[in-house]
């Protein structure tokens, strides 16, 4: 009844049924982190603007498809979370936040990103994973500090070779989409510790023993007809990870004859997704948490 309740005063713009979703805001929060997550919210009340020491702005599990001009007040945010919400498009307002460095745009309806957004260069962690983006958002290869890429779960196809120009980049989720190959400006990346192409459509995996940085890859759920050769100390999740690369020829080959199109099942709790990783420090116990996500 509670949820039911706050969905129709959503719809009234009055003061009174904006405190009923959000509460008193008449002070910031003492450590500066206010969190509106699941409020049912259609748009940020005015107060929020207010707060200009804000530092963590949670605005997840709404219905939000735009925000207010003067969000660019909140200059020194840090961390803007609009993931599960209903945008269409990035608002502007919040490619004018010099200080982000945390940006969650998942779970949206989101097919592009605009120019403006190169303007937040200290940028360091993009969530982008389940929208609609058929091509990849070039404007993303234009934000210089960025080491962390969720694009799990759209419909991309290729990358961009414009891509090798993010020299800070170290980890790539690309999950849940149409790649047919394995990208190939991703092996020019040799900075590059996680590879995430699970779930795509890669028949054929090339050597990846020449990216020194490289400390995981994940390839489940291709219908791939060989595992990639990794250097030492590489782990590997995915169809013959623990084989050698002698057995893995051997299998390959086998595959390659029979492959229907479909890979092996893993055995159950053995799938990873991005989002799976925080709480999953042992899949990659030589690499650290903060940089994993």
């Amino acid at each position: 009844m509670g949820n039911a309740l706050r969905g129709v005063v959503a719809f009234v713009p009055t003061e009174r049924c904006q405190r009923f979703l959000v509460g008193d805001l008449k002070e910031m929060p003492l450590d500066r982190t206010l969190d509106l997550s699941s409020r049912q919210l259609r748009r940020l009340p005015g107060r929020v603007s207010v707060f200009d020491e804000l530092n963590k702005l949670y605005l997840s599990d709404n219905n939000l498809r735009s925000l207010p001009q003067d969000l660019h007040s909140l200059c020194k945010l840090q961390l803007l979370a609009l993931d599960f919400n209903s945008f269409e498009e990035l608002p502007l307002a919040v490619c004018s936040l010099p200080q982000l460095n945390i940006l969650y745009l998942g779970n949206n309806r989101l097919s592009a990103l605009p120019q403006e957004l190169s303007n937040l260069t200290e940028l360091k962690t993009l969530w982008l994973e389940t929208n609609c983006f058929t091509t990849f958002p070039g404007v993303v290869c234009q934000l210089p500090n960025l080491k962390t890429l969720h694009l799990g779960y759209n419909q991309l196809q290729s990358l961009p070779s414009d891509l090798s120009l993010l020299e800070e980049l170290r980890s790539i989720w690309l999950a849940g989409n149409l790649l047919a190959e394995f990208p190939a400006v991703l092996l020019k990346m040799h900075f590059l510790e996680v590879i995430d192409v699970d779930r795509n459509r890669i028949r054929y995996f090339p050597s990846l023993s020449h990216l020194q940085g490289l400390k995981l890859i994940i390839y489940d759920h291709n219908p791939c007809v060989n595992a990639p050769v990794v250097g030492e100390g590489v782990r590997r999740v995915g169809r013959w990870a623990d084989s050698s690369d002698d057995d893995e020829d051997e299998d390959g080959g086998k595959a390659a004859a029979e492959c229907s199109g479909e890979p092996e099942e893993k055995l159950a709790g053995n799938e990873l997704k991005p989002r799976d990783m925080k709480g999953s420090l042992d899949i990659c116990p030589d690499v650290p948490l903060e940089k994993i996500i």
